[in-house]
C-alpha cells in the first residue's frame, strides 16, 4: 500500500487566516486533519480562497447555469455578478445545455469565488449525442473530470456513494420521492442498464489522483438524498452516508481534500440528527448541504424554507450552505431569484455564525446605528443596502428622524430621556 500523503493546502494560509480571523497555524493544522478545506485550483486565476469547515465562518454557495431549454451566457454571467455582489462565497456551473465547456471557461474567467461544477452532467449530455446516456463510457467521465479540472474548477460533486450496494438498498426502501439527484439518477441508471459499477466509486484512487494532481477538492455528492421529508433520514440515505465516510478517510490518506454534500430535504426534528451523523460518520469532514428544506409545500418560498433549515444546519455544524431560490422545483432561476437566494442563504449562514461566537460586531454597529437614527449607516450594514433604502422612502412625513411605523411613537425616543437621567 502507498504511504499516508499529508494535506497540504495550495495557498499561504495568512490571508485566508485574517479573513477568518484564526490562527494560521491551527487553520493549517485543520486543513491538513481534514476537517477544513479550501477549494483552490491553481489554474483559476484571481480566485479568493475561502475555508470551509470547522471552527471557520459559515459559507454560501449559489448555482448557476444553463439548461437544454434556457441557454443564455450573458445572463448567466450576470447571476454570477449577482452572487458576488450580495455576498456568495463560492459558485457553482451546473450547466446542462449548449457548449457546456465554453459556458464553464467564461463562467471561470469572469468569477474570482471558488468555482465548483458536477462533471456527470456534461459527461451524460455528449454522451446524449453519441446515442444515449447510456453511451458514456468510464473514459468520457473521467476525460470530462480532467477538463474540468484544467479549465481551473476549484471544487467538484463527485456522486462516489452511489453504489451498487446504495442502489440495493434503495430498491428495498418504499421512498416516496425516489431519486431527486440528477446525477444520483444518471448513475443509477447507468449502473443498471450496463450492468457496471459506478465508475467514480470503483476508480476512486484515480479519482484521487486527478484531485491531488490538479489540486481541486472533491465534493462527494449525495445522489441518493431525500426528496421529501416523508424520505428524510431514511436507509438509501444514511447506507450512502456510510459509504462516504470511507471514501473520506481515503481521501485523506491520499492527501486530497473533501467534503461531504448532505440532504435535502428534512423536518426541524430531523436537522441536528442529521448534521450530528455526518460528522460522526464522516470524521469531522466539512458537511455541504442543500438548504435543508424543511417542508415541502413552500414552492415560490423555498429559498425561505431552506433559510431556515439552513440556519438550524449551520448551528449544529454544517458548514456552507448551498443556496436555494424561489424558483426551486419550477424552473431555471433568474438574476433576482440569485439575489433573493443568496440573500436568505447569507442571513442564514450569519445567524448560525453569531450562535456560535462569531460575527456579532456587525449586528452591534447595525443597533448602535438605529439607536442614534443614522439611516446613512444602517444603509451601509444592510445585507441588501438598496432594498432597505427603498422601503425608508416609504416613511410619511418628509425628513422624518423616524420611520413612518411609529413615527412620533418611536419607543426609543420616548424613553431616551429617561435612559440618560
Amino acid at each position: 500500500m502507498a504511504s499516508r500523503r499529508s494535506i497540504e493546502s495550495p495557498v499561504e494560509m495568512e490571508g485566508v487566516a485574517r479573513a477568518e480571523n484564526v490562527d494560521p497555524g491551527a487553520l493549517a493544522s485543520l486543513v491538513k486533519s481534514g476537517r477544513v478545506v479550501i477549494p483552490f485550483n491553481t489554474r483559476h486565476k484571481g480566485v479568493r480562497p475561502k475555508a470551509i469547515g470547522e471552527g471557520m465562518t459559515v459559507k454560501v454557495n449559489a448555482n448557476i447555469g444553463t439548461s437544454r431549454d434556457v441557454i443564455d451566457v450573458d445572463l448567466e454571467l450576470e447571476k454570477v455578478g449577482t452572487a458576488i455582489a450580495f455576498g456568495a462565497d463560492a459558485v457553482m456551473d451546473l450547466s446542462t445545455g449548449g457548449d457546456i465547456g465554453e459556458i464553464r471557461r467564461r463562467i471561470i474567467a469572469a468569477c474570482d469565488l471558488p468555482i465548483g461544477t458536477v462533471p456527470v452532467y456534461e459527461a451524460i449530455c455528449q454522451s446524449t449525442r453519441k446515442g444515449g446516456p447510456l453511451e458514456m463510457t468510464e473514459d468520457d467521465l473521467f476525460r470530462v473530470i480532467e477538463e474540468h479540472a484544467r479549465d481551473g474548477v476549484d471544487f467538484m460533486t463527485l456522486h462516489c456513494g452511489v453504489t451498487s450496494e446504495s442502489v440495493r438498498v434503495l430498491r428495498k426502501a418504499n421512498r416516496l420521492t425516489g431519486v431527486v439527484s440528477r446525477g444520483g439518477a444518471m448513475l443509477s441508471a447507468w449502473m443498471h442498464e450496463n450492468e457496471l459499477e459506478n465508475p467514480l466509486f470503483e476508480n476512486y484512487d484515480h479519482l484521487l489522483d486527478l484531485a491531488r494532481d490538479y489540486g481541486f477538492a472533491i465534493s462527494l455528492g449525495d445522489g441518493l438524498r431525500p426528496g421529501s421529508i416523508a424520505d428524510a433520514t431514511d436507509a438509501p440515505q444514511i447506507k450512502e452516508l456510510m459509504i462516504m465516510g470511507q471514501l473520506v478517510e481515503r481521501a485523506r490518506y491520499g492527501g486530497v481534500q473533501a467534503m461531504v454534500e448532505g440532504p435535502g430535504h428534512v423536518p426541524l426534528d430531523q436537522i441536528e440528527t442529521n448534521v450530528r451523523l455526518e460528522k460522526a460518520v464522516c470524521k469531522g469532514a466539512p458537511f455541504y448541504v442543500l438548504g435543508p428544506l424543511v417542508c415541502d409545500v413552500a414552492a415560490g418560498y423555498d429559498h425561505i424554507a431552506g433559510a431556515i433549515g439552513g440556519a438550524l444546519a449551520a448551528y449544529h455544524g454544517a458548514d456552507f450552505l448551498c443556496y436555494v431560490t424561489p424558483s426551486e422545483h419550477l424552473s431555471l432561476p433568474t438574476v433576482d431569484d440569485v439575489k433573493e437566494g443568496v440573500v436568505a442563504s447569507r442571513i442564514a449562514a450569519h445567524a448560525a455564525d453569531i450562535a456560535r461566537g462569531r460575527s456579532r460586531d456587525w449586528d452591534d454597529d447595525m443597533s448602535a446605528a438605529r439607536k442614534a437614527f443614522d439611516w446613512e449607516k444602517m444603509f451601509q450594514l444592510c445585507v441588501d443596502p438598496a432594498k432597505a433604502r427603498e422601503y425608508r422612502r416609504r416613511k410619511g412625513k418628509e425628513g422624518s428622524e423616524t420611520c413612518s411605523m411609529c413615527g412620533e411613537l418611536c419607543a426609543m425616543k420616548i424613553v431616551d430621556g429617561l435612559l440618560r437621567d
